[in-house]
């Protein structure tokens, strides 16, 4: 009986140090602005981008400089709002959107820092969209419910009125250290050319190493990608990373294995896993193109939520994760990580989009396609 039990105690304890909880070690940490929330808001996209535009002005000038996400908002909704109208509500009216339409509203209408344009409404702390929503798309909805009537001129005004009221006036100047700037200016400042990134996807039923427009429902602008084959996918934001540039990435977050705490995103080969209750390192799915492609036409990968790639840890068995920033706020009993998440390979590979990064980073073999 001595020994059953000396033999049980001794497999308990060899079981115990197997079985492993994970613990992560940097291996690249690039600099980056605080995680902060977006509120009541589908404006992802927004807070995402800008936080990858944040980085690129430390790693272009050293600055450190806080964007207004809410200045790129404002300057989007009418071009959603001319989108829906012309298209005669048959399209989606939705706060959603893609890095691609951070670097048009950029390009058109330049940068201003938070304090400059914070979109909250008086005595407000919060963003709380889904007011303006309603308003919105009942305002749109009256101008495109009689179509045999002709379209008011008065749409636009209208529509510019409300979000003047609910996000606030566009800024034309400000002082920022003692300078004043306008929108335009201040974007010469930062050094951002918007016409230095690029957007990368990487699905079968388009041609690779082409470009094409994305039928997912947010690109209302309709943006282009490059398409290139997910193991090479892997490849660029890799380089990316160890050549210090971070990364926009847009993905799917509805897997019960993508969770705020305890901050991880992995692919189990086990369906069953409880991020929660983990208390080992876990074997992941292999993850090929033909069960991304999969994925994406049944539509269990959809364009959820975009975040902000700045860095790859590793567990304690060397397996690489994604350090990527979140724009859920950090102090909350709900989030793990300061807000960041720890995202696998194996997920990467599913679950991403696409990636927006700088194309000057990328390997010359991709600049004729680019070009």
């Amino acid at each position: 009986m001595k020994n059953n039990i000396s033999l049980l105690v001794l497999l308990f304890i060899c079981l115990s140090l197997n079985a492993q909880s994970y613990k992560f070690e940097t291996v690249i940490d690039l600099e980056t602005t605080d995680v902060i929330s977006q509120g009541n808001t589908g404006t992802c996209w927004s807070f995402s981008t800008s936080s990858f535009l944040e980085s690129e002005i430390i790693r272009i000038t050293g600055k450190k400089i806080d964007l207004s996400e809410m200045y790129t908002v404002r300057n989007t909704y009418p071009k959603k709002a001319w989108n829906y109208i012309m298209r005669q509500g048959k399209t989606q009216f939705s706060d959603g959107g893609l890095a691609h339409d951070v670097l048009n509203s950029v390009k058109d209408h330049g940068l201003v820092p938070a304090f400059a344009f914070t979109g909250l409404e008086e005595n407000a702390t919060r963003h709380n969209h889904s007011e303006m929503l309603t308003v919105l798309r009942g305002l749109l909805n009256t101008y495109t419910k009689d179509v045999k009537k002709p379209l008011s001129p008065k749409w636009k005004q209208v529509t510019e009125s409300v979000l003047d009221i609910y996000l606030g006036k566009n800024v034309e100047t400000f002082n920022y250290e003692g300078v004043q700037y306008t929108p335009q200016s201040f974007l010469e400042f930062t050094k951002i050319n918007p016409d230095d990134y690029v957007s990368l996807t990487s699905f079968s039923h388009q041609p690779f190493y082409t470009s094409f427009i994305l039928n997912i429902p947010d690109n209302f602008s309709n943006g282009s990608f490059y398409n290139i084959p997910i193991e090479e996918m892997i490849k660029v934001a890799n380089n990316a990373l160890k050549k210090g540039y971070t990364i926009a990435l847009d993905c799917d977050v509805s897997e019960s294995t993508f969770t705020a705490n305890p901050g991880m995103a992995i692919i189990p080969e086990d369906g069953n896993v409880d991020l929660k209750d983990l208390t080992e390192i876990v074997a992941e799915k292999e993850i090929t193109q033909a069960y991304r492609q999969q994925e994406f036409e049944n539509f269990n990968t959809t364009d959820d939520h975009l975040m902000h790639i700045t860095g790859l840890v590793k567990d304690q068995n060397g397996n690489i994760y994604y350090k990527v920033k979140n724009s859920w706020g950090k102090n909350s009993e709900r989030v793990a990580n300061n807000g960041f998440i720890y995202m696998s390979e194996a997920y990467f590979k599913l679950k991403m989009i696409s990636i927006t990064l700088n194309k000057n980073v990328l390997d010359k073999k991709y600049h004729k396609i680019l070009n």
